[in-house]
């Protein structure tokens, strides 16, 4: 009997649920075909302006959600960082397969880094993240608005209408892309989103046969990292009203988290680093680390961020 995938239309999208299919036909001896995959065309995928203006996250999953709630699919393939912190009633999060490399790829024609670029160069991005990181590493540098699919946004930077941008590197990778990156971004001077490089899969609760079928596919290690990076991302957000960024990594049997969070002017900018022990619970260890670091920061920066931001921030 066929698993229906739900996923988004875009090429990334669906390039990434079709290795999904793959894994599935892999781990059950069946083929591909049994594996069917259904487009969407997401509300995040109808707008034009910045995703914080009109609701933030949820808006990439909605529409997949709804289509598994009534049936029409079985799963949903997400990339995890579009994937809000609290999940819809009936919803669960099965599966986290095999993570991409999460760094952010550097793309630009007459630069290699950052750093490189002139004085009052335009960087294009949707993402207040990178664009509150661009600002506090080059407050020199201009920030607009460039949204749109990964080839888009790559032919903006080929014609001139931005001098760079930065895309995830996974996303390249999983397009055969990589050799646009001029350079790969160092994780410690510019931590990624939180579960960036990484998919989520979901499906309904009480779903056994379902769950069944996805449980080989996921990866404990990438399971506990992201969940130390979306504990993080929920303490303090949950949207994307907020620049925020957070890497998990396993060392010696300890979930290590570096967190941040910055204004959107780049102006200011809290990071702490910290690592627990993941004892008998794993999962459980991770989350709580990850809501420990996320207070902590809240704690420190929140009243400053109140009186720039009001009711843009938390």
């Amino acid at each position: 009997m066929e698993i229906i995938l739900g996923s988004r239309g875009s090429p990334l999208a669906l390039a990434q649920s079709r290795m999904v299919a793959a894994m599935l036909a892999k781990s059950t001896g069946r083929t591909d075909a049994d594996f069917p995959i259904e487009s969407f065309m997401t509300s995040g995928d109808k707008i034009q302006g910045r995703l914080q203006d009109q609701g933030g996250k949820g808006l990439f999953t909605k529409e997949l959600d709804e289509a598994l709630l009534d049936g029409r699919i079985d799963a949903a393939i997400h990339s995890m960082k579009d994937l809000p912190t609290r999940m819809p009633d009936g919803i669960l999060l099965a599966c986290v397969p095999a993570r991409e490399d999460p760094r952010d790829a550097f793309i630009a024609l007459r630069a290699k880094t950052l750093m490189e670029l002139p004085a009052g160069a335009t960087v294009g991005t949707a993402s207040l993240r990178r664009q509150a990181q661009t600002l506090h590493a080059r407050p020199d540098l201009k920030v607009e608005l460039l949204r749109g699919r990964v080839e888009t946004r790559l032919a903006k930077i080929e014609s001139g209408a931005f001098d760079a941008t930065y895309l995830a590197l996974a996303g390249l990778k999983r397009l055969g892309l990589e050799n646009h990156a001029a350079a790969l971004v160092n994780e410690a001077d510019m931590p990624p989103a939180p579960a960036q490089g990484a998919l989520a899969i979901t499906c309904r609760a009480g779903d056994e046969k379902t769950l069944g079928l996805l449980a080989p596919l996921n990866i404990a290690e990438h399971a506990i990292t992201t969940g130390a990076e979306r504990a993080f991302l929920q303490a303090l957000d949950g949207s994307c009203r907020t620049p925020i960024a957070a890497l998990g990594m396993i060392v010696d049997g300890q979930i290590c988290l570096r967190g941040e969070v910055l204004t959107p002017d780049g102006k200011h900018c809290w990071r702490r680093s910290e690592a627990a022990f993941l004892g008998s619970d794993p999962q459980e260890a991770a989350r709580a680390l990850g809501l420990k670091l996320g207070a902590e920061i809240k704690a420190e920066a929140g009243p400053l961020y109140q009186a720039h931001f009001g009711d843009n921030g938390w």
